[in-house]
C-alpha cells in the first residue's frame, strides 16, 4: 500500500495588493539587506579591527557573535513567533535587523559590539525563510521554485553589490556610517514590506509545542542534515580565498577584488540556475548541485597556479553550491507540515553550521600543514557526505512507500 503525504498543497496562490512584481522585488531588496549585514564585515574587518584596537583574529569574533546569532535566533524567534502572521514577522524582524545594527553603531567597546552583533543576527533565518515562504505562497506550486530562487538570489546579489559597496563606504566614512546606512536599509524595507505584501491570517490557536513536535519528521531532519554538510565545502575554500590568492596565486592585491565579484556571480547563477531545475526536478536539482560542487572542488588544488582556471573555479564552486539553496528550501516545504516557518528558519541555521564547518575543516588542514590545495579536497568531501545524506533520504522516503509529496506554504 502507498502512502501519500500531503500538507494541504491545493492552496491557491496569495494576490498582493499592489502586484506581484512590488511584492517579489521588496522581498528580494530584503534578502539582499540582509545578506549585506552579513557578509559587510568581511570587506571591512581591517578598518573595524583598528577603529577598535582589535587585531584581525580578534576582530573575527564579531563574525562568530553574529553567525552564532544566526543559529540561536531561528528556532527561537520563530518558535516564540508561533502565533503571528508571516507579514507581522517580518515588520518585527526587519524592525529588529534596522535597530540591532544601530546598537551595533552606538557601542563604544569591542564586547559591546560583539553582543550587539550577536543580538543583529537572531532575525537572521527567520527573515529569509519566512521571505521565501511569503514568495511561495504567491506563485502557482509548480513555480515555487523560482519565486525561492528569485528571494534568495537577494544574497548572491549582496555579495556582489552589497558588501563591496559598504567596503567603500567604511574605507571612506567609516564602518559606523556602513552600518547606519543598512539599517537605514532595513527600516526601507519594514515600509516596504508593510505596503506590498499580503496580509496573512495568522494562527492564534497554533503553539510553539506543536511547531516543534512538528519537527520530528526523518525526511526534514534529513534534508536539514544534508544543508549542515552540504553547504560546507564552499566555506571551506571561500573563507581562505583571499589567503590562496595573496600566497599561492600571487595576484595583484587589486584584482583579489575580482576573484570575490566572480565568486558572488557564481552564487547569482547558482541560485537561478538552481531554482530553474527546482521546478522541473527538484531532486535531480538538489542532487546535480552536490555532485557538481563536489567535482569543480576536487578541481580546486590543480588551478591555484593558474589564474585564469581558478577564476573558472571560483565561478562554479558557489554556483554548484547555491544551486541547492532554493531545491532543499523547496523540500522543507513539503515535509515541514505544521512547521512550515520554522523549518525554512532552520535552513539558514544549517547554512552557517555549514559556514562554521567548512572554515574549522579548512583551519585545520592548514594548520596540520596539509596545504591550500587540500581546501579543495575537504570542501569536496563535505559535498559528498552531504549528497550521501540526500541520497539516504531518497532511499527512505522509497521504501515508505510514499508516491506523492505535496508541500502547503498557506
Amino acid at each position: 500500500m502507498t502512502e501519500t503525504v500531503s500538507t494541504s498543497g491545493g492552496a491557491m496562490p496569495i494576490t498582493p495588493p499592489h502586484g506581484r512584481s512590488a511584492a517579489f522585488f521588496i522581498l528580494t531588496f530584503g534578502t539582499f539587506v540582509v545578506g549585506t549585514g552579513e557578509f559587510a564585515i568581511m570587506g571591512m574587518l581591517p578598518e573595524f579591527a583598528a577603529s577598535l584596537g582589535l587585531s584581525a583574529s580578534d576582530a573575527g569574533h564579531a563574525i562568530t557573535a553574529y553567525a552564532l546569532g544566526v543559529v540561536v535566533g531561528a528556532p527561537l524567534i520563530t518558535i516564540l513567533g508561533a502565533r503571528l502572521s508571516r507579514r507581522e514577522l517580518l515588520l518585527l524582524l526587519f524592525a529588529l535587523f534596522g535597530f540591532a545594527n544601530i546598537l551595533s553603531v552606538a557601542m563604544p567597546t569591542p564586547g559591546l559590539v560583539e553582543i550587539a552583533r550577536f543580538i543583529t543576527g537572531l532575525p537572521h533565518g527567520a527573515l529569509i525563510g519566512i521571505s521565501a515562504l511569503v514568495g511561495a505562497s504567491m506563485v502557482e506550486r509548480a513555480r515555487r521554485g523560482w519565486a525561492v530562487g528569485r528571494i534568495l538570489s537577494g544574497i548572491a546579489i549582496s555579495t556582489l553589490v552589497g558588501a563591496p559597496f559598504s567596503t567603500f563606504a567604511a574605507d571612506h566614512f567609516g564602518w559606523r556610517i556602513a552600518y547606519l546606512i543598512i539599517a537605514a536599509l532595513g527600516f526601507v524595507t519594514v515600509a516596504g514590506i508593510w505596503r506590498f505584501i499580503p496580509a496573512d491570517t495568522p494562527n492564534r490557536a497554533n503553539s510553539p509545542l506543536r511547531e516543534i513536535r512538528a519537527l520530528a519528521n526523518t525526511q526534514l531532519l534529513l534534508t536539514l542534515l544534508t544543508a549542515a554538510i552540504g553547504f560546507g565545502g564552499m566555506f571551506a575554500i571561500y573563507t581562505y580565498l583571499t589567503s590562496v590568492l595573496q600566497n599561492v596565486t600571487h595576484v595583484p592585491e587589486w584584482r583579489i577584488m575580482v576573484y570575490m565579484i566572480v565568486c558572488g556571480a557564481g552564487m547569482l547563477i547558482g541560485a537561478n540556475a538552481g531554482a530553474w531545475l527546482v521546478d522541473r526536478n527538484l531532486d535531480l536539482a538538489a542532487l546535480v548541485a552536490l555532485a557538481g560542487s563536489a567535482g569543480v572542488m576536487l578541481v580546486f588544488p590543480a588551478v591555484l597556479h593558474n589564474e585564469t582556471g581558478l577564476m573558472i573555479d571560483v565561478l562554479l564552486v558557489p554556483a554548484f553550491v547555491n544551486a541547492l539553496g532554493p531545491a532543499l528550501q523547496t523540500r522543507l516545504m513539503d515535509f515541514a507540515g505544521d512547521a512550515q516557518t520554522l523549518a525554512a528558519s532552520l535552513n539558514h541555521s544549517a547554512f552557517n553550521i555549514a559556514n562554521a564547518l567548512g572554515a574549522s575543516l579548512g583551519s585545520f588542514l592548514l594548520a596540520n600543514r596539509f596545504g591550500y590545495g587540500s581546501l579543495g579536497i575537504g570542501g569536496a568531501l563535505l559535498s559528498a557526505g552531504g549528497l550521501v545524506v540526500y541520497l539516504l533520504a531518497m532511499a527512505l522516503l522509497r521504501r515508505s512507500g510514499v508516491t506523492e509529496v505535496r508541500g502547503a506554504i498557506d
